[in-house]
């Protein structure tokens, strides 16, 4: 209910502007805060897997959802005869959505076992023209987060503007390199992903400007680029400051439950398929996402994962709530 109740307000928003548009983006950004403040941490069932079995369809259902709306969105911004502020509200709606709920999902897709589930959650990365992410996060952010080696974590004292294109090119080489290496040691002989990202891409581009024209295309462009900086900044907010012990030249200590910071707010974990529960899924990246868990020395967030990403926008706040914070971990680490 959470996380496809957007989908059909936003779709309306689309289809019809005033107030159903009004109310998409009031459900991605006030009502969400707004049901974080009213009740503080749900309650985690004994099995979440028993009690909610079809984590799977959730997530294909979501994907499939993005791909209708993805280009419904490009043609209500270009083309549907909507004035100028429903288009944006449209536009900060969608965004918002494709940013923290469909990232999320593809994100827990090209994790899942299945070639179908993982095919699904790269072309959802595709269609925000981030498709690289697909070989970066697990091939080259889950070997080396929080270490100098992942351009995807922040050190200490970097604002999210030195991080954006930092991120975003240092990850599309890094998962390029990976995956070179790859086919280089004979793991692999089918077609390079590579291939697959940026020709998707142009494709989904030549598509937008079917759909609307310039205007479509320039439109889709600014959607997928603000999808992906809302990525980029739950990157960023996830593991600031926070990095393991050398051990070795190059050599890292394990990922541990202190190298991620985590939210357990309810309402936007579960409508970001608990992506904010962060730690865990470093810990165990197979482990489906009803079943990830909060443990008391995981790292928390002042507040949650989205309002945070907000905060991290004006740097001088930022620093100024979380370097004590990333000093008070780094310290707790050290004793431990």
């Amino acid at each position: 209910m959470t996380t496809l109740a957007p989908v059909a307000l936003l779709g309306l928003g689309a289809v019809f502007g005033g107030i159903w548009a009004a109310a998409g983006l009031f459900y991605m950004t006030a009502l969400a805060y707004s049901f974080d403040q009213l009740v503080a941490v749900a309650r985690d069932p004994a099995d979440p897997e028993a009690e909610f079995p079809d984590a799977n369809a959730l997530s294909t259902l979501l994907a499939i959802a993005h791909f209708a709306m993805l280009p419904l969105a490009v043609w209500a911004l270009s083309g549907a005869g909507h004035a100028v502020w429903e288009r944006l509200v449209i536009f900060l709606g969608f965004g918002l959505f494709f940013g923290q709920v469909s990232n999320s999902n593809a994100h827990e897709l090209i994790h899942r076992a299945d070639p179908t589930l993982r095919r699904l959650g790269t072309w959802v990365y595709i269609t925000l023209l981030f498709g690289h992410h697909a070989s970066a996060h697990p091939r080259v952010h889950h070997r080396y987060a929080a270490s100098p080696e992942d351009p995807n974590s922040a050190p200490l004292g970097m604002s999210y503007y030195r991080f954006l294109p930092r991120a975003w090119w240092g990850s599309f080489r890094a998962g390029l390199r990976a995956e070179n290496a790859l086919r280089a040691r004979g793991r692999s002989d089918d077609l390079h992903p590579y291939a697959l990202y940026l020709g998707g891409a142009l494709a989904c581009l030549l598509l937008a400007l079917v759909i609307g024209g310039a205007a479509g295309l320039t439109a889709y462009v600014l959607l997928a680029g603000y999808a992906s900086a809302q990525l980029l900044l739950s990157d960023y907010v996830q593991h600031y400051g926070l990095r393991r012990r050398e051990i070795a030249p190059g050599r890292y200590a394990p990922v541990g439950p202190a190298h991620s910071w985590n939210s357990p707010q309810w309402f936007t974990s579960l409508l970001m398929l608990n992506a904010p529960r962060h730690s865990d899924h470093h810990a165990h990246p197979m482990k489906p996402y009803v079943a990830l868990e909060l443990t008391p020395e995981m790292p928390l967030l002042p507040r949650s994962l989205p309002a945070m990403a907000t905060l991290a926008l004006v740097p001088r706040l930022w620093f100024r709530v979380m370097d004590r914070r990333v000093a008070r971990v780094a310290s707790v680490t050290e004793t431990t």
